[in-house]
């Protein structure tokens, strides 16, 4: 699901006109989501490949990553391959396009705006305020931590399991990596709303004791860009 959310973010910063999600693309997105995960469900469950066992204190169960048999280790690769690294290549790959588009588009901004002999094409710019580039990449690096930070243990514990020494896989070691996807799982919703510029007007009216400085989106839009004379030196 990150991965189609970073694809309709790409998307809609490279391609503004065109790439706007609609009802029929959500719609299409989240299908091939649940037809993408729903076979590295089901499998195990019906043990037709790789199972499901109690994990770390069995308060919680888990895909088999301990037995070493052949057909087991393949399972764990092959998930491995297609829920961590093919996800995680996708985020990172549309993330930094996104970044690198809107740094790209700064740029020329600013030297169109040179070429003018104007401080900003950009209507009612704060000089103390953060550039659009610095919020993506701030947003894109946070969304990339996060799926690093929940899936990497895992991944690392599952290989470990299946190829490496078993004798560090401890019950306490074991629940580290639930606790972490669990946390993260829970945190993600907060990380999306909050880099939504709409969500944090809305969240500045209710709760203003935060200090959000967000602009409003429709006074922003109804106002035109400016062209400043630059200051002389």
């Amino acid at each position: 699901m990150k991965a189609c959310i970073a694809y309709d973010r790409y998307n809609t910063i490279a391609r503004p006109f065109d790439g706007r999600l609609t009802h029929t693309k959500a719609i299409m997105m989240t299908s091939l989501v649940w037809l993408y995960t729903i076979p590295w469900a089901v499998l195990p469950v019906l043990k037709f490949w790789g199972r499901y066992v109690p994990e770390g204190y069995l308060t919680s169960c888990t895909f088999d990553y301990l037995t070493t048999t052949f057909d087991n280790k393949m399972f764990v690769g092959t998930l491995f391959t297609f829920s961590y690294v093919f996800p995680m290549s996708l985020i990172i790959y549309y993330y930094s396009q996104i970044v690198s588009h809107v740094a790209n588009h700064e740029k020329a901004l600013r030297d169109q705006a040179k070429k003018m002999n104007v401080e900003s094409l950009r209507s009612n710019q704060n000089a103390g305020s953060s550039s659009v580039e610095i919020r993506i990449a701030k947003a894109a690096i946070t969304v990339c931590f996060l799926f690093v930070a929940s899936w990497t243990p895992y991944a690392v514990l599952a290989l470990i399991g299946a190829f490496g020494d078993q004798t560090l896989l401890t019950p306490g070691v074991t629940m580290i990596p639930a606790c972490t996807c669990k946390f993260v799982a829970c945190l993600d919703p907060y990380v999306y709303a909050i880099s939504h510029p709409r969500y944090r007007i809305e969240l500045q009216k209710k709760l203003p004791w935060l200090a959000i400085t967000e602009k409003d989106v429709e006074t922003t839009s109804n106002t035109t860009e400016t062209t400043t004379p630059a200051q002389a030196t």
